[in-house]
């Protein structure tokens, strides 16, 4: 059964990966997203840098209230921006496979655009997603143990809850509580397919990236051996497997996901770019 299922999640990697294959360009809205994520993340670490180090370290030791209530705004500030720039570009790369799947010939600037002309769901997506993402941290931060915990299995539950919710916010235009109710209300039709695609996608994928982890070992291997200079060239060749798989590996996912919900509004496929029979057979067959 284990095995059955993995070489039917990885007949899903390949439907998606026709429509990747069609639309290559999609692959630059993960990066961009990534790069995007780096500069936020560079944005909110620098000024902890250039403020005064003796106050920042008594804060760190000796925190009073008002410095507590400060970190979690200014965490919460990283979370709200962070998960915008996520949002914006999910909402852009999932545009443009909804569009593809219902037969249109979707572009990069196309995709763009829609995205832009959703800015408000997307900050309101954010905002949600922000407050989510600081009250799980706080109940992680309560207790290291069962804290951690808790907090793991609500982010899991909120994880399948919020699968179809940017595929509705972008065909629907809905608003980000709609959006995560009509996500919600989808769940009992699609949680078979979410959970053997996520897993199965997952360990594919990781299966995957075992070439680059053995190309790091040879890389310090190299180093040591035989100079820096090859063993850098190899780094260099690990780190371009690495970043080029996890980016082929999100437009797979956020294709895969415009597919899930395509299928759930009732789309019989009248391109092929998507074998709705896989998805017929996610959806009741194999739950």
């Amino acid at each position: 059964m284990f095995f059955e299922r993995l070489s039917y999640t990885w007949e899903l990697m390949r439907a998606s990966g026709s429509v990747l294959k069609r639309d290559k360009a999609l692959v630059l809205f993960p990066l961009f997203s990534g790069i995007a994520c780096l500069l936020v993340l560079a944005s909110f670490i620098a000024p902890l840098f250039v403020a005064d180090t003796h106050w920042l370290r008594a804060s760190f030791e000796h925190p009073s209230q008002q410095q507590k209530v400060l970190a979690w705004v200014y965490l919460f500030a990283f979370y709200f921006v962070n998960y915008f720039v996520i949002t914006f570009f999910n909402v852009a790369i999932v545009a443009c496979a909804v569009s593809r799947l219902a037969g249109g010939e979707p572009t990069f600037g196309g995709g763009l655009r829609e995205a832009f002309s959703r800015i408000h769901l997307i900050a309101g997506w954010a905002l949600l997603s922000a407050t989510v993402g600081l009250l799980l941290k706080l109940i992680e931060t309560q207790n290291k143990k069962v804290g951690h915990l808790i907090a793991s299995v609500l982010g899991a539950a909120w994880t399948i809850m919020t699968f179809l919710a940017v595929p509705v916010l972008v065909v629907e235009n809905k608003g980000p509580i709609a959006s995560l109710k009509e996500s919600a209300s989808l769940l009992r039709k699609t949680w078979g397919t979410q959970v053997v695609g996520n897993f199965s996608f997952g360990l594919i994928f990781f299966l995957l990236f075992l070439p680059g982890i053995f190309l790091f070992v040879l890389a310090a291997t190299v180093m040591a051996k035989a100079g820096a200079m090859l063993g850098l060239m190899v780094l260099g060749l690990a780190i371009a497997y690495i970043v080029i798989l996890a980016l082929i590996q999100s437009a797979l996912h956020s294709i895969f996901q415009a597919a899930v919900y395509t299928y759930t509004q009732g789309v019989t496929d009248a391109t092929h770019a998507f074998p709705v029979k896989l998805l017929r057979d996610a959806m009741y067959n194999r739950a």
